[in-house]
């Protein structure tokens, strides 16, 4: 990949919005846990927009200085196989959180104090 702009929009960004998504499985499980319909509602409405403006803010600049940082490592370091090997196994651990939530529930991926809190 020459373009590391290509990387970025058609690698990152859309690995951004899978985890995004799992972040939002994970506060619609914990929300299930509050019995009152409309403060349930209300609790995911503002975790999904505190949530939603800490990634786009924080976490996703965050998460393109260290995947940029460690694509060109890889690519230095071992060439196209390097960048393709790097991209590959990032594919494979966003497949492996999505396996994990969907199949096995977000408790899977969660410590085991916040998946069974003792109430």
């Amino acid at each position: 990949m020459k373009n590391p702009r290509i990387v970025r929009n058609y690698f990152i960004l859309p690995s951004c919005l899978l985890l995004l998504n799992l972040v939002n499985s994970i506060i619609s499980y914990k929300a299930a846990m509050i019995y009152d319909h409309v403060v349930r509602i209300a609790v995911i409405m503002a975790l999904v927009l505190f949530g939603s403006s800490v990634v786009a803010f924080l976490v996703a600049p965050a998460i393109e200085g260290v995947v940029g940082r460690l694509h060109r490592t890889s690519r230095q370091n071992a060439g196209v196989l390097g960048e393709l090997i790097f991209m590959g196994t990032l594919a494979l651990v966003i497949f492996w959180l999505y396996y994990q939530v969907y199949i096995h529930g977000p408790a899977s991926i969660l410590p085991a104090e916040w998946a069974n809190p003792k109430l």
